[in-house]
């Protein structure tokens, strides 16, 4: 895969700059700016005074949590053995959290707490095409970007039928290349990049030293370099952790002048096909390189809908011709992120920071296929003794689908209730289902309630709902396999 020139810097560059070192740039595809350092930096202060206020916080509604837990584990059969029970926090929280029980809270003093400056909220290549196309911009994941055009539900329907384009130029596109990166990265996740063969895509988790998930990615071996796609969201944070671990030889891009759009739906090939011939030769999960108009464009045939479709790396100075290209196609539209949301919810895809998060596993969040077979035997990946006890023992918790009865939606943070009216569990998605015309969610259940047909208690603003714990997808994929 051709690409522009990159500024390469090595881990070993990186963590001397965090100490106070040398200036560095922040691998990006630009040339070094200030802007770019500052939000690496910023990415890192904000984190670590995110982990110092929620580690209190924790710890202070620790006690709370573990009995909580405890019951859960006595709900589903499960004995306490050294804090595995404890589906929302490392194993060592219950243990940590009584000390600040009694501990008073020192106040800060005033002298010595900066106020804190509101981040600057960043456009997208795309950002003066959404508004010319009459886009109803929101900040989200520190960028301008478009929730909808002409309706969220209208948007959802089309791309089911038809061809939707969107914009997730906010992810993180990283270039990794040098000597046994396969290697090296299968110590951060439990996937097998190893066996990956050049044009092949895998979805894979980052994951922490306790097993919980701090994103999950796409990995592309793109012979002789790899292709990352990492969350919005999460991006500087996984630049960081990616930096920190993997070896000085080891050089890490992050592709911050490109562009990413996303062609979804059963006629998203029809159309790309017209722009780019060849693209009907691939499969789900493949990618290629292609040129237009003197450009090199990355393409994948995946996407985060559950329907046929592709992912395209291009360019941010052609973004908007592009674009332009391609609604030009009798079969597609620009949808919104409200749309994309609504998509990925029936398709059974977690979101990042609700779905899944530090404090999940891939056996809670029902993400079990992203362990390689290899790895599962060999281990060798952050948190894999918890991990595979989990696998063959079953987590306290456990990811699942939820149909609710009536018309109205139980939305993110509704509860889970026992036949006592306790809190047993927690809706992590939830919505009105454009395709089924009624409300579905996902929630983390005990494990001993998550077979389909269960019927669950649910309770939002004071209101009692009633769900079945429904498996996903609640609508069929459409992904074109290999022999399809």
């Amino acid at each position: 895969m051709r690409s522009l020139a990159f500024a390469r810097v090595r881990p070993s560059d990186w963590r001397r700059g965090r100490e106070g070192g040398d200036v560095l740039t922040e691998g990006a595809t630009a040339p070094e700016t200030l802007r770019s350092q500052d939000r690496v930096a910023m990415a890192l202060t904000g984190r670590a005074l995110w982990k110092a206020s929620s580690f209190a916080l924790r710890a202070l509604a620790g006690h709370r949590r573990c009995k909580r837990v405890l019951r859960l584990a006595k709900l589903s059969g499960f004995s306490d053995r050294g804090g595995r029970i404890n589906a929302f926090a490392p194993a060592e929280s219950c243990a940590r959290a009584a000390p600040f029980e009694s501990a008073p809270m020192t106040p800060p003093i005033e002298d010595d707490v900066a106020e804190p400056s509101e981040p600057e909220t960043l456009t997208l290549p795309l950002d003066a095409w959404h508004r010319a196309h009459g886009a109803r911009m929101v900040e989200f994941a520190g960028y301008y970007m478009p929730i909808q055009y002409d309706g969220i539900i209208a948007e959802h329907l089309w791309t089911r039928t038809s061809a939707g384009l969107f914009d997730v130029s906010h992810m993180g596109q990283l270039l990794i290349s040098g000597d046994n990166v396969a290697a090296a990265l299968e110590t951060l996740v439990p996937g097998d990049i190893s066996a990956l063969k050049p044009g092949r895509t895998r979805y894979s988790l980052l994951l922490d030293e306790h097993g919980g998930i701090l994103d999950d990615l796409m990995i592309t071996n793109v012979d002789p370099d790899w292709y990352l796609v990492v969350n919005g969201a999460t991006k500087w944070d996984d630049i960081a952790h990616l930096r920190e671990n993997l070896a000085d030889e080891i050089t890490l891009n992050h592709q911050e002048d490109r562009a990413l759009l996303a062609l979804q739906g059963p006629k998203a090939v029809d159309a790309l096909a017209r722009i780019l011939p060849g693209v009907e030769a691939m499969v789900f999960m493949q990618s290629a390189t292609f040129d237009w108009n003197g450009h090199t464009l990355g393409v994948g045939r995946q996407g985060y809908t559950g329907e046929d479709g592709f992912e395209i790396s291009l360019p941010g100075e052609i973004a908007a011709d592009f674009a332009d290209a391609l609604v030009a196609q009798p079969e597609v539209r620009p949808v919104g992120l409200g749309a994309r949301d609504s998509l990925r919810l029936e398709a059974g895809l977690p979101l990042y920071g609700h779905d899944i998060d530090t404090e999940t596993t891939p056996i809670a969040a029902d993400l079990g296929f992203a362990i390689s077979k290899r790895r599962r035997e060999e281990g060798g990946f952050p948190g894999a003794e918890r991990i595979l006890m989990e696998r063959e023992q079953g987590a306290i918790l456990k990811r699942v689908g939820l149909t609710v009865e009536g018309r109205q939606p139980v939305r993110e943070g509704g509860l889970v209730l026992d036949d006592e009216g306790d809190e047993i569990g927690r809706v992590t998605s939830g919505g009105f289902s454009p395709s089924l015309e009624v409300p579905i969610a996902m929630a983390y259940v005990p494990t001993a309630m998550a077979e389909a047909g269960t019927r669950i208690t649910l309770s939002q603003r004071g209101k009692i709902f009633h769900g079945i714990v429904t498996a996903m997808p609640f609508v069929p994929h459409n992904y074109v396999r290999k022999g399809v």
